[in-house]
Parts: structure tokens; C-alpha cells; sequence
């Protein structure tokens, strides 16, 4: 199975999202992240983060949406949409979920509060994830409306 975290820059939030999920992922599930209008760079403090993590970044990079390596089966959105973000809208016959999460790379203030700022997204996306997985995902893959009121429902926790 292959989820794709999707944002508009491809460089922050999705990129976090790929990397913990495939860190964390039982065999046979699989992460690809992309944007709707990617940046074509990775965000280097969500790249340090991840470092700083223990988790692997080797060989991503901020793609589009029109060059996946695999068709997706479910599309995760982690753009904000009430914050004044236009989420792309992945057409195909996918399952897709919302888990708005604000963008750590638009934060302005002191290094701290930078790093701060990426911790929380870290924080959340994790905690999003880690749910996700402990699904009982062998049984929900043949239930998507189950899977979808699932990961729709997990959309909405904050860490």
C-alpha cells in the first residue's frame, strides 16, 4: 500500500510526513510525498530535525505531484486550508484524508521559537502516524469507508 503525504511546496511538512512513516511502516506499506507547486528543494531544518531524529532522508527530494514513482492508494493533505493555503485537490480513484498541520517553515520570530515551531509539526505528524500504523490495517484495507473515518478521525488529533 502507498500513501502519499501531499502539500503545495514539497519541502517541509510532506517531506516530515514520508520520512516517519517510512521509518516507522511494517512491510508492505510504503510513503511518497509531493506538491502541487514543489519548491525543488528540502527544507534544512526539517532535514536537521529529521537527523536529529535517528530517521533517514537519503534519496527524497521536493517533487510534483506529476512525478510520482507509484500510484498512491490513499492521499494524506497536511497543508492548512483555514490558514489561507490552497490544499491540492489529488484526482483519482484514491482514499483521501486531511491532517492540517501549520507550516513550521513560515514561522518568523527567534531560533528558538523556530525550532519550536518545527518540533510541534514533528510532533503532531508523529503522533498522527503512529496512530495510523497501530490500525488494524490488514482488516481496514478491505473496508475503505472504515479506513477513511479512521484516518480522517486521526486527522484531527494534535500530538
Amino acid at each position: 500500500m502507498n500513501v502519499l503525504f501531499l502539500c503545495t511546496g514539497n519541502s517541509c511538512r510532506s517531506l516530515i510526513s514520508e520520512a516517519v512513516f517510512n521509518h516507522l511502516a511494517p512491510a508492505g506499506w510504503h510513503a511518497i510525498s509531493a506538491g502541487s507547486q514543489p519548491t525543488g528543494k528540502l527544507n534544512d531544518k526539517a532535514l536537521a530535525l529529521l537527523a536529529s531524529k535517528g530517521i533517514s532522508t537519503e534519496g527524497y527530494y521536493s517533487k510534483s505531484w506529476d512525478d510520482l514513482p507509484a500510484t498512491p492508494d490513499i492521499v494524506v493533505t497536511v497543508c492548512v486550508c483555514a490558514a489561507g493555503e490552497t490544499c491540492p485537490a489529488y484526482l483519482g480513484p484514491v482514499l483521501r484524508t486531511h491532517w492540517g498541520v501549520e507550516d513550521p517553515s513560515h514561522v518568523a520570530g527567534s531560533e528558538d521559537e523556530i525550532n519550536a515551531a518545527f518540533e510541534q509539526a514533528y510532533r503532531i505528524l508523529r503522533a498522527r502516524i503512529e496512530a495510523f500504523l497501530a490500525l488494524a490495517l490488514d482488516e481496514l484495507k478491505g473496508d475503505r469507508v472504515r479506513l477513511k473515518t479512521e484516518l480522517d478521525r486521526i486527522g484531527t488529533m494534535q500530538g
